[in-house]
């Protein structure tokens, strides 16, 4: 998967494609779904949400930039996958999940693939996670209308961020805090699943 599907599509960052090596997405997939697991493709995840495409995953952790000793905060728990990727790399995973169902079930395959540097709160991830900001990094995994306002201030001075932003079709757009200024840049276009806020 990584060297066909990934690799060869231009991620270089060896960080992020050790972390895609060593996390077996088969284990963040409904059973059925197991024989497509390694498939370059999104999957269904239960409760209208989806686990993300490998490429996406790892193209969106490489943009971040990661050095290894960050905070990130993810919007968007879904099946825990991006989260390991995430913690993989970094110091401290900060993962956000309206749905209780599926934060549940992703912390309990999280736990029990072992890790132990990433922390969980069932609640609206448009609002962030205020209590342990600022992040080095955001990492959004469904997509809003417009960025929300509360994740960028939660981002630290030159922090990057990353999302999906548009209704029926978005693009990732990428924001790095510069001081009281955020540089805004559009990447590619992607499909991702609508951001559910209770505001």
């Amino acid at each position: 998967m990584v060297d066909s599907q990934i690799k060869q599509r231009g991620v270089k960052d060896e960080k992020v494609l050790e972390a895609m090596r060593n996390v077996p997405r088969h284990m963040f997939v409904k059973k059925n779904m197991k024989p497509y697991a390694y498939n370059d493709e999104p999957l269904p995840i239960g409760e209208g949400q989806t686990i993300s495409q490998p490429f996406i995953v790892a193209y969106m952790t490489e943009v971040l930039q990661l050095k290894g000793d960050e905070r990130v905060l993810e919007v968007g728990t879904g099946s825990g996958y991006q989260a390991a990727i995430l913690a993989e790399i970094v110091k401290e995973v900060y993962t956000i999940e309206i749905i209780q169902a599926l934060s549940l079930k992703a912390r309990d395959v999280l736990i029990e693939s072992g890790y132990k540097n990433i922390y969980f709160k069932v609640g609206d991830g448009t609002t962030g996670w205020i209590e342990y900001a600022s992040y080095d990094a955001v990492l959004v995994t469904a997509a809003p209308d417009r960025v929300p306002e509360a994740l960028q201030k939660q981002l630290n001075i030159s922090g990057r961020m990353i999302i999906p932003v548009g209704a029926a079709f978005q693009e990732l757009v990428l924001i790095v805090r510069e001081k009281k200024k955020y540089k805004k840049k559009k990447l590619i276009p992607v499909r991702f699943v609508p951001l559910i806020s209770v505001h």
